[in-house]
C-alpha cells in the first residue's frame, strides 16, 4: 500500500514539475512608451514573467530580487548579450535599446526562471 501511494504522489508532482515549465501561461504584462517594467524575482519565477512592449522603443527593467537562491542572482538577455548582478533586496534597473519586432528571451544564468520580452 505504501508503495502505491509513494508512487502516485511521485506521478502527480511528475505532472505538476511538467505543467510548470512547458505548459503554464503567464499573464502578458503591457508596458506603454517610456514607461518602465517592475520584475520581482521571487518563489522561482520573474513577476511579471511576460512583458509586451511596442516595437522600436527602448525599455526600462527594475529587476527587485527576494529570492536568496543562487540561481537568482543573475539575469541573462542572450540575443542581446545583456547580463545583470541582482542584488538581493535591492533594485537593478537594465536598460534595453529600442527593439525590433520580435520576443526576446532572459532568463536565469542557470535558465530555470524564465522571462520574455515581446516587442510588437
Amino acid at each position: 500500500m505504501n508503495e502505491i501511494i509513494v508512487t502516485v504522489a511521485g506521478l502527480v508532482l511528475i505532472a505538476l514539475i511538467v505543467w510548470w515549465f512547458w505548459f503554464s501561461i503567464p499573464k502578458v504584462t503591457h508596458v506603454n512608451k517610456g514607461a518602465s517594467a517592475e520584475i520581482a524575482v521571487k518563489d522561482g519565477t520573474y513577476q511579471p514573467a511576460v512583458i509586451e512592449i511596442q516595437a522600436g522603443e527602448p525599455l526600462n527593467l527594475n529587476f527587485l530580487r527576494h529570492d536568496a537562491t543562487p540561481c537568482a542572482e543573475q539575469v541573462v538577455f542572450p540575443q542581446l548579450g545583456i547580463s545583470a548582478d541582482l542584488p538581493l533586496g535591492r533594485v537593478q534597473d537594465i536598460h534595453l535599446p529600442p527593439l525590433q519586432p520580435g520576443t526576446y528571451e532572459f532568463t536565469c544564468q542557470m535558465g530555470m526562471y524564465r522571462g520574455r520580452v515581446i516587442a510588437k
